[in-house]
């Protein structure tokens, strides 16, 4: 049966009216901090390089998009209830992240081992596991 607009605009109604759970958002935001900070091991070493480190590498837009990419870990918080104290420590990391990044190949290297998005992702999860010992008390 050919869809209409009129069922097409329902299912996606529908599909979009679907609330989204906390614990799927973190599953989320720790795919993209993964995916960020470290998703390829450098063979015989510990050292792990993520798409942050890469996009870095084109001059301007690299960076802009990392940092983009960032803030929108920093918006998901928001959603979920950070205090404020907390997304600017997010925040911080990721101006670090933009300042120190922007120097010519050393801010390459920072890159690898900053990893702005994973310590945003660790301050998320601490908020998170703070608030959790709350609400079952209640």
């Amino acid at each position: 049966m050919p869809m209409t607009t009129a069922t097409a605009g329902r299912k996606y109604r529908s599909f979009t009216s679907r609330p989204i759970s906390h614990s799927d958002r973190v599953a989320r935001l720790e795919r993209l901090a993964w995916i960020m900070d470290g998703a390829i091991a450098i063979p015989g070493t510990r050292i792990r390089l993520g798409a942050d480190a890469a996009i870095g590498l084109v001059p301007g837009v690299g960076d802009v998009l990392a940092q983009a990419i960032a803030a929108y870990m920093i918006y998901e918080a928001h959603r979920m209830g950070v205090p404020k104290h907390k997304l600017l420590r997010m925040g911080g990391n990721i101006v670090a992240d933009m300042v120190f990044g922007a120097i010519p190949l050393f801010g390459d290297v920072f890159d690898v081992f900053w990893r702005a998005n994973s310590r945003n992702l660790k301050i998320l999860r601490d908020h998170i596991d703070r608030q959790a010992p709350a609400r079952s008390a209640r």
